[in-house]
């Protein structure tokens, strides 16, 4: 009697050795700057020789980079989708809780994309990161019910979009801290205030403010945000 047979070897398709070579990819790079990541490092982690990699990679690491970085940009756009129900900022802390978690799983390679400086940044990687940024953009417009606003408008959403990229770079060098929690928050209030300053000055902004506040509740993040306000801009009533 022969011993219970071993499973058989299964040969993987061409669609799925490739989804397991980006996702060994998409993990190397989350946790090492593109530059420290060879093929020969790829091959190894995915348990196949260099020449398979090249094989379905036939431009090298490079192509096998921006592959990976495409894959990521795909997800990251998901964070970002939202039904459009409910007080608008109750759906930024969702939007915002799932971006966080991301930069978290992927900190070492989400530092590398977006200060940029690799070897393996081209003008390809850099419209892949802008195209991730013009659509959490979007999305933020659409929340705020102007998808087409003006440039006052427009550029205080990318203002703040590029602010919560610092932000997550800064959140990274400090050791994560403080927790995703409190930064989400802190990032919210920055929303409002922001969108505070601009509608003074912009009807535009002013309108969509209007919109925003009639959607909040007294103990959601707008109005917890303005009861700690006003004790601070007290002190400014000589100013009226």
């Amino acid at each position: 009697m022969t011993s219970a047979a071993t499973p058989a070897y299964r040969r993987l398709s061409v669609e799925e050795r490739r989804r397991q070579l980006l996702g060994v990819a998409l993990s190397l790079f989350a946790h090492q700057a593109p530059e420290e990541v060879s093929l020969d490092v790829v091959a190894e982690a995915a348990g196949v020789s260099r020449p398979l990699v090249y094989r379905y990679f036939p431009g090298g690491k490079q192509e096998l980079y921006e592959a990976a970085l495409r894959s990521a940009a795909d997800e990251l756009e998901l964070c970002f989708a939202e039904p459009p129900a409910g007080p608008p900022t109750e759906r930024l802390t969702r939007v915002l809780d799932r971006y966080l978690a991301f930069v978290d799983q992927h900190d070492a390679g989400f530092s590398a994309l977006l200060r940029g400086g690799s070897v393996a940044e081209t003008s390809r990687t850099t419209a892949i990161v802008d195209e991730v940024r013009r659509a959490a953009a979007e999305q933020i417009l659409l929340h705020l019910g102007m998808p087409s606003p003006g440039p006052r408008l427009r550029m205080m959403v990318r203002t703040w979009i590029a602010a919560v990229e610092a932000a997550s770079l800064i959140w990274l060098d400090e050791g994560k801290r403080p927790d995703a929690g409190e930064l989400r928050g802190w990032l919210v209030d920055h929303l409002v205030a922001l969108l505070t300053a601009t509608a003074a000055t912009d009807p535009e902004t002013a309108t969509a403010v209007a919109a925003l506040l009639a959607q909040e509740s007294a103990d959601g993040p707008v109005g917890t945000l303005a009861r700690r306000v006003l004790p601070v801009v007290a002190d400014g009533a000589h100013l009226l």
